[in-house]
């Protein structure tokens, strides 16, 4: 398979569409030429500040059209672009900078007091360039970034070092404990694994690429943050089809503000994080029912969490006819399997077809047999990433050789059904050990969600006299609802084995989970701890 850097291919398919959208944000609209030329702009300006081939561009902004043009002036300038989580404080901040070996940081405005207070401690950092805001407000140490990056400059703009699919992208995953790891992937490898429905036979040369385009560019809106791996897959998936990427303006999510988009911009597909996404839609929609065309709907793309099948039904009860894609993957492994519904059938929660070349292998390293009943953990060989940037055990520990082969093996516990279905467990992280039995937090959480009463939920060990670790329930309550403690842990012995039912049930007004929709684990288990010692 060819393979190609993602910047040759955007500019082959800007020269062939310059006119058709790019990127949309509420009313700001860039063709597929602005977006060239601005990347060009940027990348200029990269390259007079002195960087050096695959120097670092950290971007540390909200989902809007300038976190692509960041992306690609990156690219085209032969550096590295690098994503930065906005809730981090500056701790974490200045600890992810100073990993990634940052020279360049481009920010929202509205984090420039924090940027400010973490400067003094990323001394690599020469490059600052302030997004948004009033210009005339800039700290004197950053640029603004509209006067660089509406700058007219002659295109393609490239540094001295050239392009090539062996340049990295890198993609900074917190995973569930430690500091944050940066995911090394190269181009070539990244662009040839990223997950399709269906298309062309695999493109030869940039013409190739330009011939397959479809006639009618698809608009794809990313409801999940960008800074993530499953928001900016689906920002590359996009433009390598020469469609067009809708962000929402809102910096929360509001899923009135997504269904007036889907129905105003004629949105294609979706992509989301589960049900801290899809719960919130299918209640605006139970509200309204008609409000809203989706006609042009075809496709629900869900990735990093799981799930769940009431939910999952609920959107088809709006429209049948939508593919529901639920894709098992992490920033280190893209597509280890996934779950399709339909308005025929929808596949049980965190039930996955493997991908072609995804095994469930034991400690040992020989596949599980399908029907077993034993545990195994995820492995994937082929296009996967280099490792952990700067953190050779880690990378060890990840990507390990079987059978003369290398793999990742994220950390995904799954079992194998007799059909070859796989239920995938959870991440060993989040095992609680209770009198000896493993208990996976994810697999009783999906349990918890399926009641009415109960609107999210976490599971996590809290330290037990009698069992080393007890299971306990962090629910959090849909509005007006209440809940009986001994209603809860019947209800989960009734469907699952009675030593993963909770101890105790502790209720929260919220789980707090992050844009990603992903839950703090190490600060649930600390609250959970401090409310059951209060009682």
């Amino acid at each position: 398979m060819t393979e190609f850097a993602f910047a040759d291919v955007w500019e082959a398919i800007a020269e062939a569409r310059r006119d058709d959208d790019a990127q949309v944000q509420g009313a700001r609209r860039f063709t597929w030429a602005e977006l060239d030329r601005r990347a060009d702009a940027l990348a200029a300006a990269f390259l007079a500040g002195g960087v050096s081939h695959q120097d670092k561009v950290a971007n540390y902004l909200y989902n809007g059209p300038e976190y692509m043009e960041v992306f690609f002036g990156a690219l085209k300038a032969g550096l590295v672009p690098v994503n930065t989580n906005y809730r981090y404080g500056a701790d974490e901040l200045t600890y992810l900078w100073d990993n990634a070996d940052a020279v360049v940081v481009v920010f929202d405005a509205s984090f420039a007091d924090l940027v400010d207070q973490v400067r003094p401690r990323v001394p690599r950092v020469r490059f600052w360039l302030q997004v948004g805001g009033d210009t005339t407000e800039c700290p004197p140490w950053a640029i603004p970034y509209e006067g660089v990056a509406s700058t007219d400059v002659e295109g393609p703009v490239r540094g001295p070092w050239g392009r090539s699919p062996d340049d990295q992208i890198f993609i900074y995953t917190g995973g569930t404990t430690g500091m944050p790891k940066g995911v090394m992937w190269r181009q070539g490898t990244m662009g040839s694994s990223q997950p399709t429905t269906a298309g062309p036979p695999p493109a030869e040369t940039l013409d190739d690429v330009v011939t397959n385009l479809s006639a009618r560019p698809p608009v794809v809106l990313p409801a999940c943050p960008l800074m993530h791996a499953t928001g900016l897959v689906t920002a590359l998936a996009t433009l390598r089809q020469g469609g067009c990427i809708l962000t929402l303006e809102d910096r929360g999510f509001d899923p009135i503000e997504l269904l007036d988009a889907v129905a105003r911009e004629q949105v294609v597909s979706l992509s989301i994080v589960g049900d801290v996404f899809a719960r919130p839609i299918v209640r605006a929609l139970d509200n309204e029912p008609g409000r809203w065309d989706l006609s042009s709907l075809r496709a629900v793309f869900s990735s990093g969490v799981m799930w769940s099948e009431p939910v999952k039904q609920g959107l088809l009860k709006h429209k049948p006819s939508l593919l529901l894609f639920d894709s098992l993957g992490s920033s280190e492994a893209m597509g280890l399997g996934q779950a399709v519904s339909t308005g025929d059938g929808v596949t049980a929660t965190a039930s996955f077809r493997l991908g072609e070349t995804t095994r469930v292998v034991a400690d040992d390293g020989r596949d599980l047999v399908p029907g077993s009943g034993e545990i195994g953990m995820l492995a994937r060989p082929g296009m996967i990433p280099e490792g952990y940037y700067k953190d050779d055990a880690k990378t060890a520990a990840t990507f390990r050789v079987i059978d003369g082969v290398r793999h990742v093996i994220p950390g995904d516990f799954a079992s194998v059904d007799e059909d070859g279905t796989v239920r995938l467990l959870g991440r060993g992280s989040q095992c609680i050990n209770t009198g000896g039995e493993k208990v996976f937090s994810e697999e009783v959480e999906e349990v918890l969600k399926e009641r009415e009463d109960i609107a999210d939920a976490a599971v996590v060990g809290v330290p037990d006299d009698q069992w080393g670790e007890a299971v306990c329930a962090i629910v959090e309550l849909q509005p007006g609802m209440d809940v009986d403690e001994r209603d809860v842990i019947s209800y989960v012995k009734s469907r699952l084995a009675h030593f993963k039912a909770p101890k105790r049930v502790v209720r929260v007004s919220s789980l707090g989970r992050a844009p990603s929709g992903k839950l703090d684990y190490q600060w649930l288990r600390r609250e959970a701890v401090a409310m059951v010692a209060e009682t």
